[in-house]
Formats: C-alpha cells, structure tokens, sequence
C-alpha cells in the first residue's frame, strides 16, 4: 500500500480520538458543567450533526481546491475545534467546539476516502479505504484509552488540549506523506446532487445511517453502562475500551479485503452479527466474562460494516464521487446522532443504561432489511440491463478517467 495512506490515516487516527473519548469521558464532563449524563451525551449528538452538516458544505467548496490543501485545511478547523473544547468555560461553548471539530470531519473521510482509493489499482480499492479508517479504528485502541486515562486522571481538558496537538502533528503529516493531488474538475451542483436520484445510493446512505448508527447506542453511553449495569470499576473503562478498539481494528480490516471481493455478503453478514450482539449485550452485562465477550464482537461486526458501505455508493455514485462520499460520512454521524439522542431517552424513561442496546439492535436489523431490498433491486435491474448495469459502466469508465495522467496538481 502507499506510504500516503500512513499520512491519511494519521488525521482519521486524530479524529477518531476526539469523535469517541466523551464516551469515557462523560461523567467527568457531566460533573464539570453541573449536567446529567444524557444531557452531556448531547456533546456526541451535536458532533455527529455537525459533521452531517459540514461534511456535504465543504466537500462541495473541495471541489474548488486541490484535495492536498482540502485536507490540510480541515484538519487546521479540527485544530481550533478541539482547542475551543478544551478552554470552554461552559458546557455550551464546549458543544459548539464539537461542532467546530466535527465540521472536519465528514469533507476528511469523503475526500480522503476518494484519494485513497485513487492511489490503487481498482480491485484494491475497498481495502485502501479499509487502511484510511484504520486510523480511526487504532484510536480506539490507543487514542481513546489514554485520552480516558488521562482525562480522568489530569483532567479532561487536558485531554482535548492533546488532541488539537494531535490534529497539528497531522497537518505535518499530509504536508509530508500525501503526493500531489489532481486539482479536481468543477462539477456543477446539479451533476452532484444527480447521484442522490440513484435509488441504490439513497439506500446505501439509509443503511449507513441505521447500521452503523446502531453501534453508538453502545458507544455513547459506554462508561455508564460498564460500571453502573455491568459492574466493572471505572478503572476498567480503559482497558475495555482497548477491547472495543481491537474489535474495530479487525472488523475493518476483514470489511475492506472482502468487500472487493464480495461486497453484498459481506455487508449481510456484519449487519446481521451486529444486530444479534447488540440485542444480546443487555444479557450480557448481567457476567462479566460475557460482557468481555460483548464488546469487541460489536466493534468488529459495526466496522466491518464501513468499507463495504463507503465502496458501495462510490460504486454508485460514480459521476459524482466527493459529495456523495462526504454526505456517506454524514450519513454515518447522522445515524450516530439518532441512537445517542434516542438511547438518551430510553435512559431518562427510566430503563436503564443496557436499554440503548435494544434500539441499536432494532436499527441494525432494519439496516439489513434495506440492504436485502438493495441487493433485490440490483439483481432486477442488473438483470435487464437498467440503472444497476449503467451504474456499473459509469464506475468504469470513472475509473479509467481517474487513472489516466491530471494536468492540475496542487
């Protein structure tokens, strides 16, 4: 694999950390700002639409710069975002620094995901996307446990404080590892928002929102969950957390090498495993070697479901690749949003903190409806020559235009 994936996975590492570290963090912050615990958990709320906000707003002004410069400049707005956090004197100019943050999020994995997959040969693009997002996937194995430990321990500003230094060592990173990037064409918008009339697109972003979504009803309310429903003692979060970043790492490891070779099944399969782990989780909580059990199955079965999703509507939406790739990862932040806020409410309603999990389940479930739906419409259309056939020839002419030499570098 290139050496510029290292560079791209460097910023998912640091964005990854901040997207997930509130979830240990959130009694600490809670206590801080005088908040309950759902109230606190709208920090991952307000994150996640904000990169569902930002992320269709500046893929659209990316396709005015050169990707290289794109990407360094969103992970300067991580920088200030994070910093915001860190020295927020309430808890609502702390939110508003998550949605600063967050804002560089979904531009930064829907243009880095297209950079990456343009940096390999075309049957080795869903595992080039796979080791972008591992990144994402390593910080919750190292990033967010330390950022937990050290946020408890020093305090969680010094956390964020961390992470903006993160996002700068980052900048250096593209700056040095990222080649020259093609300046892309100016689409119009109307050829952009065209992609978004492809059925098959529209269900592909339904099944990110709900799939993946499923997985922060788990996520959001993690520490609460482990120590008031499960038992372990909050000096265990940590290494659990570790736990739940392996499962990550491996599930997006097997979601990008097998879904160049079968996407569809392999999207099945995580969906349906991730839907009986998270309906089991609740059960689970009552052992503790259960529970250990639990948690890194939900963060293999809920990452392996990330290649296969973003490869699908780039896949689909080939003519218009940046803005549907970005609006994907607003879609997976959308899905974030709907299980933190209603997981939020399951738990004021006074059912507890395993409750949550019963809804990820049902939203992973109905992921899985949409995708047994998608692969039937497929197959019809595909079958008679219609949009599923067209979409296939549209991906490959892309993919010879995108191979062939650029005159415009950055």
């Amino acid at each position: 694999m290139p050496l510029a994936l290292l560079a791209l996975a460097i910023g998912a590492f640091g964005i990854g950390t901040t997207e997930f570290v509130t979830s240990g963090l959130l009694p600490e912050i809670a206590d801080e700002f005088g908040v309950s615990i759902p109230t606190a958990g709208y920090l991952t709320t307000g994150y996640a639409l904000g990169v569902l906000i930002g992320a269709p707003i500046l893929a659209t002004l990316g396709n005015r710069v050169p990707r290289k410069a794109m990407l360094m400049a969103l992970m300067g707005l991580f920088v200030a975002g994070n910093a915001l956090s860190a020295a927020a004197p309430v808890f609502s100019v702390m939110l508003a620094g998550r949605v600063v943050a967050s804002f560089a999020h979904g531009a930064f994995f829907g243009i880095g995901a297209i950079v990456a997959a343009g940096l390999v040969a075309p049957q080795k693009k869903a595992a080039a996307i796979s080791m972008m997002f591992t990144g994402l996937t390593v910080a919750n194995v190292v990033g967010v446990p330390m950022g937990t430990m050290v946020g408890q321990s020093a305090g969680w500003r010094i956390t964020f404080f961390l992470i903006a230094g993160l996002g700068v060592f980052a900048v250096l990173g593209i700056a040095a590892l990222v080649p020259r990037q093609p300046r892309p064409e100016r689409a119009r918008i109307s050829g952009e928002l065209a992609a978004f009339r492809n059925p098959q697109v529209l269900l592909a972003m339904a099944m990110t929102v709900l799939g993946f979504g499923g997985v922060f009803t788990m996520t959001t309310y993690f520490t609460p969950m482990m120590t008031d429903a499960a038992g372990f003692a909050s000096s265990s979060v940590t290494w659990l957390l570790v736990l739940f970043g392996l499962g990550m790492v491996a599930g997006n490891l097997v979601g990008g090498r097998y879904a160049d070779r079968a996407l569809m099944p392999m999207l099945l399969t995580a969906l349906a495993g991730l839907a009986i782990v998270l309906a089991l989780l609740p059960l689970a909580t009552h052992n503790k070697v259960a529970t250990v059990i639990a948690v890194p199955l939900i963060g293999a079965t809920g990452f392996a479901t990330v290649p296969p999703l973003q490869k699908r509507v780039l896949d689909q939406a080939a003519d218009a690749p940046t803005l549907a790739s970005a609006a994907n990862i607003g879609a997976f932040n959308l899905g974030n949003a709907i299980a933190a806020w209603l997981g939020g409410i399951v738990i004021s309603a006074g059912f507890g903190y395993t409750a949550p999990n019963w809804v990820g389940a049902a939203m992973a479930a109905s992921a899985l409806v949409l995708a047994l739906v998608s692969r039937a419409l497929e197959r019809r259309t595909g079958a008679r020559g219609g949009p599923g056939a067209a979409g296939a020839r549209a991906g490959r002419i892309v993919a010879r235009q995108e191979s062939a030499p650029e005159r415009q570098y950055s």
